[in-house]
């Protein structure tokens, strides 16, 4: 397709479009002339990322290259590959290694994962974004007088396993590795509101079958 077709396509005006490819967001269509250029259904899809990492994300053009750095980096696994694009969006803040709570956190977090037997991600550890942004979470809740341990925190953490598998499942129905890895970094900005949205219509659910309205 040409330029106007990308544009009508992708629903942005042809001038953010060239805007894109000069920032490296977009690969560069197929030269069929001089100034004109061919584009397929990679530059639909890829715009489609940038909208969400942008405008949903609320992600900078610049963090913006850097994912899609990691995005299109064949050199790596397709695991280290996702988990560095995943690790390059904007994360937590990180521990306060001199608050107490934090040892308390780091420690439960650790007990779950060896609890859930879930090697990799006690093997990576501190390593991952993640992994800090849920020490961080749980030192709250330690700080704030709830004993959020390991044993309290396993239920939830294994329907956050059902739902990654889920995820997967979905990711793996599309072709090439580079189209799995643009869906994953699409659903892990844009699915995030969805599931926060269900976990809460849930509990006014559960709430009005337990107590009434």
């Amino acid at each position: 397709m040409r330029l106007a077709e990308l544009s009508e396509r992708s629903g942005l005006p042809t001038a953010t479009i060239k805007y894109y490819l000069r920032e490296g967001l977009l690969p560069a269509g197929r030269r069929v002339g001089a100034t004109t250029s061919e584009y397929d259904e990679g530059h639909v899809r890829r715009l489609r990322l940038v909208r969400a990492l942008i405008q949903v994300g609320g992600l900078s053009v610049a963090k913006v290259r850097e994912v899609l750095g990691h995005v299109d980096d064949e050199s790596l696994g397709r695991t280290i590959r996702l988990g560095a694009a995943l690790w390059a969006l904007p994360q937590g803040p990180e521990p306060d290694e001199e608050d107490g709570a934090v040892a308390s956190a780091r420690l439960e977090v650790d007990r779950l994962l060896h609890l859930l037997g879930w090697s990799t991600a006690r093997e990576l550890g501190a390593l991952s974004p993640v992994h800090r942004s849920l020490v961080v979470a749980v030192a709250t809740l330690i700080r704030l007088g709830y004993p959020w341990d390991a044993e309290l925190m396993a239920p939830y953490a294994e329907l956050m396993h059902q739902a990654a598998v889920r995820d997967l499942d979905f990711v793996e129905t599309h072709p090439s590795e580079t189209e799995q890895v643009e869906t994953s970094v699409a659903a892990t900005v844009l699915f995030q509101p969805v599931l926060k949205a269900l976990h809460r219509l849930a509990q006014e659910e559960e709430s009005a079958r337990r107590y009434g309205l």
